[in-house]
């Protein structure tokens, strides 16, 4: 009974972003606003997708770039008003679903290949 209370509010009640399609090795930029104090901006965060995790309204994604010779990741949910878009930049082939083998890879060994013929 509560999960079909929880099923019927996700459904119903909470906003779903279009978001273009993507999978965990793809290449893609997302906008996303930060807010401080006052003053808001919107902060580009291009990296390569890790994971995709959770289900409906909880769904997440994480992204991982190096800046500065250090690897940063973000965690993203999907359904947040704060993003106010995502582009795809680069599709890869990658033969996992969740490539945490990345973390441990630097420079060439880091590549992933792109698809090629969309």
């Amino acid at each position: 009974m509560k999960n079909q209370l929880i099923q019927y509010v996700e459904d119903n009640f909470v906003e779903k972003k279009e978001n273009p399609k993507f999978k965990a090795g793809d290449t893609i930029t997302v906008s996303y606003r930060i807010i401080e104090g006052v003053k808001e901006r919107i902060q580009q965060f291009q990296g390569v997708v890790i994971q995709i995790t959770g289900s409906g309204v909880t769904k997440t994604f994480t992204v991982r770039k190096i800046s500065g010779g250090i690897g940063v990741e973000r965690i993203f949910p999907f359904n947040t008003p704060l993003i106010s878009n995502i582009i795809v930049n680069k599709r890869g082939v990658v033969r996992r679903s969740r490539i945490f083998y990345l973390r441990g890879l630097t420079g060439k060994k880091a590549r992933i290949k792109e698809k090629r013929g969309l």
